[in-house]
């Protein structure tokens, strides 16, 4: 019988010792007691109340954002190569050799394009993204063919460039989406690189620190990080930057929460919408999908893996990683990323190599759009404004669709700067401003509100009030012609030296800008010549009343009673000088310019649209009388550089404008398809050295130089022609001498008829010599 062993046994030992050390240990374990009763399980309900609250309703902050209108295509439409070039880069594509990626375009031959298009959804709907070639010809585009579908288009737009944003309290640029909207790779790869263990752990992943441990250890510096992605995204939504074992504490509390109360997907889904990617000034990138446009331009969607590899790996340090700025660091941690997929099986070693091998492929033009355009965006706060408050605006995630047509815009804004420059020093005190419209809708295409057009600060085309000129004449010459019984082009109005007593017992003697009289001349020709005298006399003959109450049609106020209201004393805005001359432009319409189409909440639903209905039209024949005499200003008139010029086949209208002493240059203009009006001047409303016709005028052509535009008809549709004696205002003979055809309302011709015998004895009695037969029309 073996003996027994006289040792006590393990328990009792340890019973034995917890009896000694228990008088010593007692007072020091009631305590942890107690504060964990006072203390940790209140301060982690405390905690668990705040996780609920943030995390329960999570909304995300998102910038509103501006868009600039899609550019329509379709064959017909006026397009040149580098407008579409322009537009192309403003919304971000890039050129490549062959374009298969959204937002990417290749040329195809000399005039010849294929545009891969990201496509879009507005308040018209959108486009669907589809490989697009283009072809131009005679400056307009010749052919669309959808290549995935190899079929003809008929119409197409491109997707409109981000043009400015405006961010909310947090300054955070961020674009919400949901898992199923993101690659498959980008969830499986942020996992397998940051948080391997995310479907298993408690929120805290002992076995992943430890893993992260000998992976850096291994590799001598940090390829894997211990924190778990619900960590990353405490420290995104609770905590500061800190680094502290009080900051560890509450990580690892609030990971754990988290943890019990949500699923493994709802944490994923914030985390990808929250984690920090990038920064540009004071605006933060948060979220993969903002970061996908911030850095290469295009969706999340259209990534490929090498692009998804930099994403996942900037997770790490976005300022560190950065590829603008270290794009040698950038590309060693998207390769390791990209070991990383290979060594987890989500992709294989030939595309694992093959992605490596791929450069890093950032588009140097996706960054976050600043205000580039202040002067336009003034305007589309003013409008938006009126059905939006300034929260509501400002990170409400709201999506607005402008009118703006950045090419015109960026051509407007050159167009006046080189001609301001090029008047050399007599150029430098002056500033000036150009707004440009669709002729046909009164959508704003262009608005400069100064020389240094990126500069905040005074508008000009909104706010800089200045006088006329003579460009308030044509609306004068309108009510005349609304009477056409009374009234035609032919009518001769004298132009004879006029006194005019005031009510201050002065008297008002108006002079032509050539200091002559020209006698009886036809209205045609005193509005195309922009003689003085005449006009006055006509205003004067309509009545003044008359004259103010059109004016105050179109929103004009405090309106100047006066006689010298016919000649342009009248302060308005460029804005408003447009607003008017818009009226003609769209063939007797009076259209309300627009700067914003519509506005789209954050789950792309219409909040509003803003579209213009017109109406049947008011006065349209006087209104084609009024352009057609306008079309002469641009032919003999004060505005003959036109015609003189390559820009004569657009038989645009327009009329010049210079105030007293010279203070201010005008000139509005239209073609088929746009209107520009145009001020130069000084701000301390100076004398200038310029006339209408050589300041304003300048700056107009060099626009439409570069415009694609449509011409007007040479003489407007719906008027009825007929030859004129101009010195009788009387129907005559097309081969009598100096017979000139005249557009006429309707049934508002002549009926007198003068013969040429009749014109030559009238000649010899009023001893002129006859006029040189005209075998053709003159040039319109």
């Amino acid at each position: 019988m073996p003996a027994s062993d006289p040792r006590p046994s393990l328990p009792a030992r340890f019973a034995a010792a917890f009896r000694t050390a228990w008088p010593v240990l007692r007072w020091p374990f009631w305590l942890g007691c107690g504060l964990a009763c006072g203390f940790l399980i209140p301060y982690t309900m405390l905690l668990d109340r705040r996780v609920q609250e943030r995390f329960g309703d999570l909304v995300f902050s998102q910038p509103t954002r501006v868009y600039a209108r899609p550019l329509p295509l379709a064959p017909g439409e006026p397009m040149n190569a580098d407008t579409l070039r322009t537009e192309l880069a403003f919304a971000g594509y890039q050129p490549v050799s062959d374009a298969r990626v959204p937002g990417s375009w290749s040329p195809a031959g000399a005039n010849a394009f294929v545009i891969a298009s990201r496509g879009y959804a507005d308040p018209d709907g959108g486009e669907l993204p589809r490989r697009v070639r283009l072809t131009l010809s005679g400056g307009a585009v010749s052919s669309l063919t959808d290549l995935t579908a190899r079929r003809p288009l008929k119409a197409w737009h491109l997707d409109p460039a981000r043009i400015a944003t405006l961010y909310g309290a947090e300054q955070e640029e961020r674009e919400v989406v949901k898992l199923d909207q993101l690659p498959p790779l980008l969830i499986s790869g942020l996992q397998a690189v940051e948080d391997r263990d995310f479907g298993h752990h408690i929120g805290i992943d002992f076995t992943g620190i430890a893993r992260a441990f000998f992976a850096n250890l291994r590799a001598g510096h940090v390829v894997q990080g211990g924190s778990t992605l619900t960590q990353q995204l405490v420290r995104d939504l609770f905590l500061d930057r800190n680094q502290n074992y009080v900051r560890k504490f509450n990580e690892a509390l609030l990971s754990v929460l988290i943890t019990a109360h949500y699923s493994r997907a709802r944490i994923l889904d914030a985390y990808v919408n929250e984690v920090f990617l990038g920064q540009q000034g004071g605006q933060a990138v948060h979220g993969f999908a903002a970061a996908s446009k911030f850095y290469f331009g295009r969706p999340l969607q259209t990534l490929q893996t090498q692009d998804i590899a930099l994403l996942v790996g900037l997770v790490r340090g976005p300022s560190y990683y950065d590829p603008r700025r270290y794009p040698e660091r950038a590309l060693a941690r998207r390769n390791e990323v990209l070991t990383e997929f290979n060594a987890t099986g989500l992709i294989s070693v030939s595309e694992m190599q093959r992605a490596q091998a791929a450069p890093l492929a950032i588009n140097p033009d996706a960054r976050l759009p600043r205000d580039r355009f202040p002067a336009f965006m003034d305007l589309v706060r003013r409008q938006l404004a009126q059905d939006f408050s300034s929260d509501q605006l400002r990170g409400g995630g709201l999506a607005v669709y402008t009118t703006l047509d950045p090419a015109t815009q960026l051509d407007a804004e050159q167009a006046l700067a080189q001609t301001l420059d090029g008047l050399g020093p007599r150029g430098a005190p002056l500033q000036g401003a150009v707004v440009v419209t669709d002729a046909h809708n009164g959508q704003v295409l262009a608005l400069v509100g100064g020389r240094d057009p990126g500069a905040p600060g005074f508008n000009r085309a909104l706010d800089a009030r200045r006088q006329v000129g003579s460009t308030i004449k044509p609306f004068v010459y309108l009510v005349a012609l609304a009477q056409p019984q009374q009234w035609t082009l032919a009518t001769l109005l004298d132009d004879s030296p006029l006194s005019i007593p005031q009510r201050n017992g002065t008297v008002w003697t108006p002079q032509n800008d050539d200091h002559q009289s020209h006698g009886m001349v036809p209205l045609v020709d005193a509005l195309a010549h922009s003689w003085n005298i005449a006009s006055v006399r006509l205003g004067l003959a309509v009545g003044l009343p008359r004259v103010v109450r059109l004016l105050e049609s179109f929103g004009l106020t405090d309106v100047n009673p006066n006689p010298s209201l016919i000649l342009g004393a009248q302060d308005l805005a460029p804005f408003q000088l447009a607003q008017m001359y818009q009226y003609f432009a769209a063939d007797g319409h009076a259209l309300p310019l627009i700067a914003v189409r519509g506005v789209l909440d954050a789950h792309a639903k219409l909040l509003k649209r803003y579209e213009v209905q017109p109406g049947p039209g008011e006065y349209q024949l006087p209104a084609r009388l009024v352009t057609y005499a306008l079309q002469q200003v641009a032919v003999e008139g004060t505005a003959a550089a036109l015609a003189q010029s390559p820009l004569a086949w657009l038989h645009a209208a327009g009329k010049t404008g210079t105030s007293e002493n010279q203070r201010d240059s005008w000139f509005a203009g239209f073609t088929g398809r746009q209107l520009a009006v145009v001020w130069v001047g000084r701000d301390d409303n100076k004398p200038t050295p310029l006339w209408g016709a050589t300041g304003a005028l300048r700056v107009w052509m060099r626009l439409f130089e570069k415009l694609p535009t449509r011409a007007l008809p040479p003489v407007p549709a719906g008027l009825q022609l007929a030859w004129i004696d101009p010195t009788s205002g009387h129907l005559t003979e097309p081969v009598c001498p100096g017979a000139r055809q005249l557009p006429f309302i309707p049934g508002s011709a002549p009926t007198d008829e003068d013969h040429c015998l009749w014109q030559e004895l009238k000649s010899i009695f009023t001893g002129g010599s006859p006029a040189p037969a005209a075998s053709s029309p003159p040039p319109h």
